[in-house]
């Protein structure tokens, strides 16, 4: 096959729109959402013909493994894998014709072929042409399919037994096909904001969005088509951009008025902001981050306001500056992120089955040296966004043996949002088609400290 050429200079289209994403997440290890997110802010598009991209972009990589499945029943060696904008354009089309019945058949094998010819040469296009329309027939006397019908052949195997064995046959689909897509976005209020107020001013700044309460945060509110969120009111005073579930593991971690409270492992320190908000004026939260450009980001967007001290911190090889005897500590461990494939569906095709039990070993080891750091008696809570059993009742399990003069008892959530979301729980599970955030598996701890 001959190698692609750049695209031509053309009016904008919403599947070419979506090759150039899907190329980005092939080729450069992009973030689906990131990378859409920039080539719409580009302009072109009408909100018809964004829409259709944003379908396209998810839908292909949601069922990507099936639709390869379909194309490679009619080629012998599947070589148009190499060539990204040949692969996107392809498997657009397909996606059209299994999933998409508003698009005729014939229409998505043409606006395929002309952009493959486009893009790479006539011989290829030729190629496409053949293989798509063998698609078509095949399909032809069958009824559209629903991700639903097809969720597990659409994930790789072993995530799909994975999540079967923890959320049963139809629980797994459910969480499969979790929507709406994309998700929305969230946004946390301050402590003291009225959420019904902002409810209200946001969709007055932004007429043509969906705005409305959160599921279970009641900081939460989530808007959709919302546009550019800095120019909206509030931003960055009044209220961040956190995902529903990030905010709920915050207010789970919580804390009392004056304790002195660690996030561990803070990235960019939003949930150190709740962290603070539970603690209030006379209390303190440290931060810690294995990476320091976080840190300084969260330094800089806190203007020193809310965050004590900060550590760079590598948990997996000590515990670096950080003192002892916090009351409480958080650990919002690095994992394989299972829990967000609604909104990152190309993490499904970037795990390997050896990850889960590989990021399990790291999260049991950075639980174990912050449970050093704690008080006896003080609060540890753990949280993953991943829904797998490797990374959430097997770390707990594994915690429950003695370790580094450390013993880690679970205990009840003893904050606001546990007495109405987990009551008397020492661990639970959010999924996006039962409570409408990213998969999320948090675990409470009381930690003991043995004495000499």
């Amino acid at each position: 096959m001959a190698k692609p050429q750049p695209f031509e200079a053309q009016r904008p289209d919403a599947r070419d729109l979506a090759s150039r994403v899907l190329a980005r997440v092939w080729s450069d290890d992009a973030y689906a959402s990131a990378a859409l997110d920039g080539e719409l802010s580009r302009g072109g598009l009408d909100s018809r013909d964004a829409a259709l991209a944003t379908e396209l972009v998810y839908g292909v990589l949601r069922t990507q493994a099936l639709l390869e499945s379909r194309l490679d029943r009619h080629i012998k060696t599947p070589t148009y894998r190499k060539l990204p904008a040949v692969r996107a354009h392809m498997l657009i089309a397909a996606y059209s014709i299994l999933f998409l019945d508003r698009v005729p058949s014939f229409a998505a094998v043409s606006q395929a072929v002309s952009a493959i010819k486009r893009s790479s040469d006539r011989r290829v296009g030729g190629f496409a042409n053949a293989v798509l329309r063998k698609v078509a027939t095949a399909q032809q006397d069958r009824a559209t399919l629903r991700h639903s019908d097809c969720a597990a052949e659409a994930t790789p195997r072993w995530l799909a037994k994975a999540l079967r064995k923890i959320l049963g046959e139809t629980g797994s689909n459910s969480y499969l096909c979790a929507g709406p897509i994309p998700p929305p976005i969230g946004l946390c209020l301050g402590p003291d904001e009225d959420r019904d107020t902002w409810l209200s001013r946001l969709s007055k700044a932004s007429p043509g969005a969906e705005i409305r309460a959160g599921n279970i945060s009641p900081r939460a509110v989530l808007l959709s088509r919302a546009g550019d969120l800095r120019k909206l009111p509030g931003a960055g005073d009044n209220w961040l951009v956190q995902e529903e579930g990030a905010q709920a593991v915050g207010l789970l971690a919580g804390g009392n008025p004056g304790e002195h409270v660690l996030d561990a492992c803070a990235g960019r320190g939003n949930k150190s902001f709740l962290l603070k908000d539970a603690v209030g004026p006379n209390g303190k939260v440290d931060a810690a981050d294995l990476h320091p450009n976080k840190l300084a980001r969260l330094t800089q967007a806190d203007r020193g306001r809310r965050i004590a001290r900060t550590f760079a911190i590598d948990w997996s090889q000590g515990v670096g500056q950080a003192p002892e005897n916090y009351d409480r500590a958080l650990v919002d461990a690095p994992c394989t992120g299972s829990g967000t494939l609604r909104r990152r569906p190309e993490i499904a095709l970037r795990l390997r089955p050896i990850d889960p039990a590989r990021m399990a070993q790291l999260q049991e080891t950075i639980m174990r040296r912050v449970a050093t750091r704690v008080r006896d008696g003080g609060r540890l809570i753990y949280a993953v966004c991943s829904v797998l059993e490797p990374e959430c009742e097997g770390v707990v399990r594994a915690l429950q043996t003695a370790g580094d003069g450390v013993r880690l008892e679970p205990a009840a959530f003893d904050t606001d949002l546990a007495h109405s979301l987990a009551p008397g729980e020492t661990s639970l599970r959010l999924l996006p088609h039962q409570h409408g955030t990213d998969g999320y598996f948090i675990a409470s701890f009381v930690v003991h400290r043995d004495r000499d």
